[in-house]
């Protein structure tokens, strides 16, 4: 049976951009909060950032938001398990996500930080450590990341300055990403 394509399947759920800044002690995260199905923003203000145990770590996502939450969910329970240690949270997280069949199938990613440590962790099973003191995923990932290099390199900004800017300097040029901005900081 030769069956046509539907508008509902070429329907492509685009991501968001999450970047994340370590300087001067502090971390600092944001969030768009851009919502995209196929060609329509479907909301303009959700909060793709938050804290997590006892406010000592920040994470983002990027991709499918009731995956992303799931993930989210699970990364929070490993946290309590493994008492805060975020390195072993995240490979744990990591290796279930990996293997599970279920989970196997959730389109997201996250980026997680606390003060000594910077992780990306996918569903390939990566558990990415960047360096720089900076880090950034979703569709805008690439110019937020440029953008905030380029800062970090050759000002004297604050983390929270940097991000902002590198952001709306995102919100320019990636069509996914609006400057709508959740900003978390430990």
């Amino acid at each position: 049976m030769n069956r046509q394509k539907s508008d509902q399947d070429s329907i492509i759920i685009r991501s968001t951009t999450i970047l994340c800044i370590r300087r001067n002690g502090k971390v600092v995260m944001a969030g768009d909060g851009q919502v995209t199905f196929g060609q329509t923003i479907m909301k303009a203000n959700a909060r793709k950032v938050r804290k997590m145990y006892k406010d000592s770590i920040v994470a983002g996502f990027a991709g499918t938001s009731a995956d992303a939450f799931a993930l989210l969910g699970k990364l929070e329970a490993k946290l309590e398990e493994y008492r805060g240690n975020l390195s072993r949270a995240s490979v744990e997280l990591a290796k279930e996500w990996r293997m599970d069949k279920v989970l196997r199938r959730l389109e997201a990613m996250l980026a997680v930080a606390d003060r000594e440590h910077f992780f990306i962790i996918s569903g390939a099973g990566d558990v990415i450590e960047p360096s720089e003191g900076v880090m950034a995923i979703g569709s805008g990932g690439a110019y937020a990341l440029a953008a905030a290099r380029a800062l970090l390199l050759h000002t004297d900004m604050e983390a929270r300055q940097i991000v902002e800017e590198a952001m709306k300097i995102t919100s320019s040029i990636c069509i996914y990403t609006n400057n709508f901005l959740t900003i978390e900081e430990i």
